[in-house]
């Protein structure tokens, strides 16, 4: 019977590799810890039963452990949300009351409105306060007066 918890062993290894939950490999634990029960005892009830005992019990007495090294993982923003209290450029005047106005940060232009309803003028340099839809909210860094 070793041969055969040895296989299971194997198989959540290959399974926890190709995923990321760290769920899996408290089942190979569980299936080693099964094949030394194999050695003692022939009965398949009782290794079936130290399998899924020590697996469980693996994987609630590790999962605060495991939740508290997984969230230490700096979580990097994506997409569009990625550009929130960056800076930008004002490249036409932001009149929030009339719906105008837009910023280029990067290669990327979207329109813009301002937090406090006052017009920016072209060339200013803003911070990207939030997403509201299709628009950034923005708020003053630097007014450039107009020529």
């Amino acid at each position: 019977m070793w041969k055969f918890w040895l296989v299971i062993c194997g198989i959540c290894l290959a399974i926890e590799a190709v995923t990321v939950g760290f769920l899996v490999f408290w089942f190979a634990v569980g299936a080693l810890i099964a094949l030394g029960v194999s050695f003692i005892t022939d009965s398949i009830v009782i290794q079936f039963a130290v399998f899924l005992i020590s697996s469980t019990a693996l994987m609630f007495l590790t999962k605060p452990v495991v939740d508290k090294y997984m969230k230490k993982t700096k979580q990097t923003s994506t997409n569009a949300f990625s550009i929130i209290r960056k800076e930008a450029l004002v490249i036409e005047d932001i009149d929030t009351i009339n719906g105008k106005g837009q910023i280029k940060i990067g290669a990327e232009v979207w329109s813009a409105k301002s937090e406090d309803n006052i017009v920016i003028p072209k060339g200013s340099k803003v911070e990207i306060i939030s997403i509201d839809g299709v628009k950034v909210l923005v708020k003053t860094i630097k007014i450039i007066e107009n020529a």
